[in-house]
């Protein structure tokens, strides 16, 4: 076929801008003509190896997904960061990788910028923006096993619960579902997830609880008065003796917005005779002593006084 006629196939005119070579030859573009347009200074670019981006500059991440499939071939699912990225989850590492699933018996490896997991326990996928996509469960277990730092894997467990896009169990299933080698790292993240904590804060702050011999604590529900309005919804909160603990971040709550709701919410708790606890989120790594301390002298003061007609909700 003469370039003239390929130029102007639906592929090249109107088509994908990242393609597989077997399909550009089906079309009549032969190899050396591939070749010749892949070279430094060319018109395309070799993504991968069978893998061609049909223009000369650098690949958004967009292509780079694409071309990651097309890499693996059929039935493959994107997961890991980039999955959870489709979803919208904020709290992910940077990385450059593109993670994708494939049949266990398929025999593709890692390429350039591709990870290639081969898995005998493929998730149905959910199409994202056309792509088809591990469920946030998996990508996000996906993710932290990939992922050295714990408190970003926590950050991306807290967000994906905190935000709804699934429950702390499911985490937990799809964790021990897979498989068990490096695991511990995970399972300690989870730990604090599954108690209730949402955020790395929290999660210090579970920690700093659960060592510091302190009477049953709630994290994350909501209390509510004798008349069934609404106090707030503490981080930590003590139902034996009506008292709050607070994780108050100062980026959070310096804004005007934020100051302002700190400033209601703590006149709620005083109407409603709760005793609160603030604690700055860098001291609960900083000074843990002097926290766990400071949590129980605010317990005792909670002893003192009858404790307030409130329930939880």
């Amino acid at each position: 076929m003469r370039r003239g006629d390929w130029a102007r196939h639906p592929l090249i005119v109107d088509g994908p801008s990242v393609i597989t070579a077997k399909r550009l030859e089906a079309i009549g573009v032969s190899r050396s003509t591939i070749s010749r347009r892949c070279l430094p200074g060319g018109t395309w670019r070799m993504l991968l190896p069978g893998v061609v981006l049909l223009q000369n500059g650098e690949p958004t991440d967009e292509q780079k997904i694409h071309a990651a499939l097309l890499r693996s071939g059929s039935g493959s699912i994107l997961t890991g960061v980039r999955a959870l990225e489709r979803y919208g989850l904020r709290n992910v590492p940077a990385t450059t990788e593109v993670h994708v699933l494939v049949p266990a018996e398929r025999s593709v490896t890692n390429s350039g910028f591709v990870h290639v997991e081969r898995s005998r326990r493929l998730p149905n996928p959910r199409p994202r923006s056309g792509v088809p996509t591990a469920p946030v469960p998996r990508a996000v277990i996906d993710a932290a096993r990939r992922t050295p730092d714990q408190d970003t894997v926590t950050a991306m467990m807290a967000e994906s619960v905190q935000r709804g896009f699934c429950l702390p169990r499911a985490l937990a299933d799809e964790l021990g579902e897979g498989r068990r080698t490096g695991t511990d790292p995970l399972r300690s993240a989870l730990l604090p997830i599954l108690g209730g904590a949402r955020s790395v804060a929290e999660a210090d702050a579970w920690r700093l609880w659960q060592r510091s011999d302190l009477p049953e604590c709630h994290w994350n529900v909501k209390i509510f008065d004798a008349n069934g309005r609404y106090i707030a919804r503490p981080d930590g909160w003590c139902d034996e003796l009506g008292f709050a603990w607070e994780i108050d971040s100062l980026g959070y709550h310096a804004g005007e917005a934020g100051f302002r709701d700190t400033l209601a919410r703590n006149a709620r708790y005083a109407a409603a005779g709760i005793v609160v606890l603030q604690t700055l989120p860098s001291r609960l790594r900083s000074e843990p002593g002097s926290v766990a301390a400071e949590i129980r002298a605010a317990l005792d003061s909670a002893r003192l006084r009858p404790r307030p007609d409130v329930r939880l909700g």
